[in-house]
C-alpha cells in the first residue's frame, strides 16, 4: 500500500512524525512525504530542516505560502496549494493521502485529492473551534475524506453526524500523545545552552495565534496579553511565533519588539520544533495562549494551560485548562490561578481525556485491514428518535 503524507507546518509534522516513522518502518507500506507552506518559509523558521534532521526523506516539496497575511493572501495560498498538490498526485499516484487538521494548505491538498479520486485519511476531524475559520475548513475536509481518525469519542460522533459511515470513523485519541510517550526530552540545562537563556523562578511558554473570526485587531488582543505578563515578577517568558493566518505578522512583530526590549526576562523563537517544545513543557510552570496544543498535549505534562479567547472554543477541556477572555483583568486573574501552587498540585492527578498514546498503532492496524475502497459514499443519516 502506497501512503502519502502531506505536511505544511511545524505543528502537523510534529503530530504526524510517529505515524510517518511507523509507515516507513513497516514493509507493508511504501511511504511518500510531501512538504510545503510554512516549512519552506524563512519567516517561520525554515522548519523543513527539522524534517531533514529527523532523518526523513522528502519525496516532494513546493512553496505555496503567499508572503502576505490578509484574506487575499490566504486565498492565494489555497490556490497555489491546490495546483502544487495536484501535480504531485498526478506524478506520485499513491493509494491514500494522510492529512491532519484544518490548515488552509491542507484544504488545498484535500481539494486536489478529491478531484483526483485519491482516498483521504483525515486525522483530528470532528473538533469544533468557533473562533476561527479553521472550523469550516476542518468540517469541509471531513466531507472530502474516506477514513477518519478522531481524538475523542465525542469527535467521532460529530464526524458521523456529518454523514460519514461509522465503519470508517475511528476514535484513536490525540496522535501527539504518541510522541510525548516516546521522545527522549532535553534537560533544562540543555535547553538553556541551546537557546542561550536562563530559566527563572517561574517560567511561561506563550503561543498565541490570530483569531480569524473576530473583529477586534490582533494587535489589541496581544497587547492585553503582554501587559498582563509584564506585571509578573521573577518570571521568564518564552514566546513562539504565530502561524501564517491573517494578521499573524502583527503578532510576530510585537513579539520581536517586546523580547528585544526585555531580553533579560524573555525570549522569542520562530519555531521550537517538537523536541524543544515538549522539553519546554517539562520545564515551564504553565502555557498561555490559544494553540490547540494547549488543549491536546500540554495536559499530559500536568501543568496549567491558560486558554485565551474563543479560538479553541468547542474543544473538550481537561481540568488543567483555565479558560479566560482576552481582557487584561481576566488574563491577570487566570495567571494568578495558573501560578498558584495549590492549583498546580490539584491537577497532577487529573484524568487524561485524549487517549493513551497508541493512536499510531491503531491507525496502522486499520490501514492493514482495508479490503475495499469506494469513494461513492452514501450520506449516513442518524437514526430518527
Amino acid at each position: 500500500m502506497k501512503v502519502a503524507v502531506a505536511t505544511g507546518t511545524r505543528a502537523d509534522f510534529g503530530l504526524l512524525r510517529p505515524l510517518i516513522q511507523e509507515l516507513k518502518n513497516d514493509d507493508f507500506f511504501t511511504t511518500s512525504l510531501w512538504v510545503t507552506a510554512m516549512h519552506l518559509s524563512d519567516r517561520f523558521g525554515n522548519t523543513i530542516n527539522e524534517i531533514i534532521n529527523s532523518g526523513f526523506k522528502i519525496d516532494y516539496s513546493f512553496p505555496c505560502l503567499d508572503e502576505g497575511d490578509d484574506s487575499l493572501a490566504i486565498s492565494r495560498t489555497i490556490s497555489m496549494a491546490i495546483e502544487g498538490f495536484s501535480k504531485i498526485i498526478n506524478e506520485d499516484s499513491p493509494d491514500f493521502l494522510v492529512i491532519l487538521g484544518d490548515r488552509t494548505e491542507i484544504l488545498g491538498a484535500a481539494i486536489a485529492a478529491t478531484v483526483a479520486n485519491l482516498p483521504i485519511i483525515h486525522i483530528h476531524g470532528g473538533e469544533t473551534t468557533i473562533g476561527a475559520y479553521d472550523e469550516s475548513i476542518r468540517h469541509s475536509i471531513t466531507k472530502m475524506s474516506y477514513l477518519h481518525f478522531t481524538a475523542a469519542s465525542e469527535y467521532r460522533d460529530r464526524v458521523i453526524q456529518l454523514g460519514e459511515h461509522p465503519n470508517r470513523v475511528f476514535d484513536v485519541g490525540a496522535i501527539g500523545i504518541d510522541s510525548i510517550k516516546s521522545l527522549p526530552l532535553m534537560s533544562d540545562k540543555e535547553l538553556e545552552d541551546d537557546l542561550n537563556f536562563k530559566f527563572d523562578k517561574k517560567n511561561i511558554l506563550i503561543t498565541y495565534h490570530p483569531v480569524t473570526l473576530e473583529s477586534s485587531s490582533a494587535a489589541k488582543q496581544f497587547e492585553a496579553i503582554l501587559k498582563a505578563l509584564d506585571e509578573l515578577e521573577d518570571t521568564f517568558l518564552i514566546f513562539t511565533h504565530a502561524n501564517s493566518d491573517k494578521d499573524g505578522k502583527i503578532i510576530n512583530e510585537m513579539i520581536d519588539e517586546y523580547t528585544l526590549l526585555n531580553n533579560s526576562k524573555s525570549l522569542g523563537v520562530k519555531s521550537l520544533g517538537q523536541l524543544r517544545y515538549f522539553s519546554m513543557l517539562e520545564n515551564v510552570d504553565l502555557v498561555l495562549g490559544n494553540s490547540s496544543s494547549g488543549i491536546l498535549e500540554v495536559p499530559y505534562f500536568n501543568i496549567p494551560t491558560i486558554n485565551i479567547g474563543d479560538r479553541q472554543t468547542g474543544r473538550l477541556l481537561s481540568e488543567s485548562v483555565i479558560q479566560c477572555a482576552n481582557e487584561l483583568e481576566d488574563i491577570k486573574k487566570a495567571l494568578k490561578t495558573g501560578l498558584d501552587d495549590a492549583f498546580a498540585k490539584a491537577i497532577k492527578s487529573q484524568t487524561h481525556i485524549y487517549g493513551n498514546g497508541t493512536a499510531t498503532q491503531q491507525i496502522i492496524k486499520v490501514l492493514k485491514n482495508i479490503t475495499t475502497t469506494s469513494l461513492k459514499k452514501p450520506f449516513y443519516d442518524l437514526p430518527k428518535l
